[in-house]
């Protein structure tokens, strides 16, 4: 990124060599994308942040050539999915929101199930952001496969430590985010079958082949690309670092603390996330406890700052909101190693034991 951050400010849609160089780049990154994701260069969406990018698949299909195409959905998708979703119900899209079971998972044959003749598109997300609940992103496009629609997947929460290609999850749309993979922040991706057909949810200079306006982020994009590379080819050794860290994190926290209750159950998850719900221990100043030793978790999604209702992610698992109240969601990252799990168990374990 450094030499679009100090010395190349060309504008990309500009003719004269500074411009060119600019455009080279980013030419150059989404070729690195479309490598990773199993896109044609040309297929490739640079957008302003995984929620554009969410936004741009969701609208953008049902919406393209002046119909009100249905959508069919979860009731666990980020609000990037859900607010387009009835932003769209309002314009007279159709809408449906399937059901999850109380680990937060989706039936494929429930998703399958409310496919209508006016549906455009199915957006099912590949993980949860907030319990790293697994969806049957697969299986569902299978379900659905042959009915005339488009299936979206959000992978924005999955991709550091699974593989999320178009091919491996058998979407038509694919939302990425730079920042996730450890990129800088204000970049999303949308990738994208040949021949899909977007309607823009940004108008204005007609970059991205007139499917995003604006000028383009330069340094932001070369800096996805990279990240995008690098957290795939360092996926393994994350994932076994981080799978040993959560693994001594959870046993350390529950041979101490009694009655932790595992949020998703058995269910298949994320190897980063461990959700958790502490009975009788209010979420909010646990947090802030922790915040005070040096431990930052989460109380919902870090994209919902300062929100103090019940996730809707957690309702719709069937938790009360005296239970949601409860739940915390503890992530690893890239610079986690084995042994951050016995201290942020040890952490969580005395902060926990002095608030009871």
């Amino acid at each position: 990124m450094a030499p679009y951050l100090d010395g190349e400010f060309g504008n990309p849609s500009g003719m004269h060599a500074v411009s060119r160089r600019a455009k080279n780049a980013i030419e150059e990154a989404r070729e690195r994308v479309a490598a990773v994701v199993g896109a044609h260069p040309l297929d490739v969406v640079f957008t302003g942040a995984g929620t554009e990018s969410d936004n741009l698949a969701v609208a953008g299909v049902a919406l393209a050539g002046g119909r009100r195409g249905g959508v069919v959905t979860t009731a666990i998708e980020h609000e990037a999915v859900l607010a387009t979703a009835h932003h769209l119900e309002r314009l007279g899209c159709p809408l449906t929101i399937v059901p999850v079971d109380r680990y937060g998972v989706v039936d494929p044959e429930r998703v399958r199930d409310a496919v209508a003749g006016s549906t455009a598109v199915v957006s099912v997300m590949a993980a949860n952001n907030e319990t790293g609940a697994v969806q049957p992103v697969a299986a569902i496009a299978e379900a659905v496969a042959g009915r005339g629609i488009l299936l979206h997947s959000d992978a924005v929460q999955a991709a550091v430590s699974r593989p999320c290609s178009l091919d491996d999850l058998g979407v038509d749309l694919l939302t990425l985010s730079a920042h996730k993979l450890g990129g800088p922040q204000g970049v999303g991706i949308l990738a994208l079958r040949p021949g899909i057909a977007l309607e823009p949810v940004i108008h204005g200079g007609g970059q991205e082949l007139g499917r995003r306006s604006g000028t383009h982020n330069v340094a932001g994009i070369v800096g996805a690309a990279a990240a995008l590379e690098a957290a795939v080819a360092d996926r393994k050794r994350l994932v076994d670092d981080v799978t040993a860290a959560r693994q001594r994190f959870e046993s350390g926290l529950t041979s101490v603390v009694s009655g932790v209750v595992f949020t998703v159950g058995d269910a298949d998850r994320l190897v980063q996330h461990s959700h958790l719900r502490f009975p009788g221990i209010d979420a909010e100043t646990l947090l802030v406890r922790l915040d005070g030793i040096g431990l930052a978790a989460s109380a919902g999604s870090a994209c919902h700052s300062g929100a103090i209702a019940a996730s809707h992610v957690l309702t719709a698992m069937g938790l009360a909101p005296t239970e949601a109240s409860e739940c915390v969601r503890f992530t690893f990252g890239w610079d986690t190693r084995p042994q951050d799990g016995d201290t942020a168990a040890a952490l969580v374990a005395a902060t926990v034991g002095a608030l009871r």
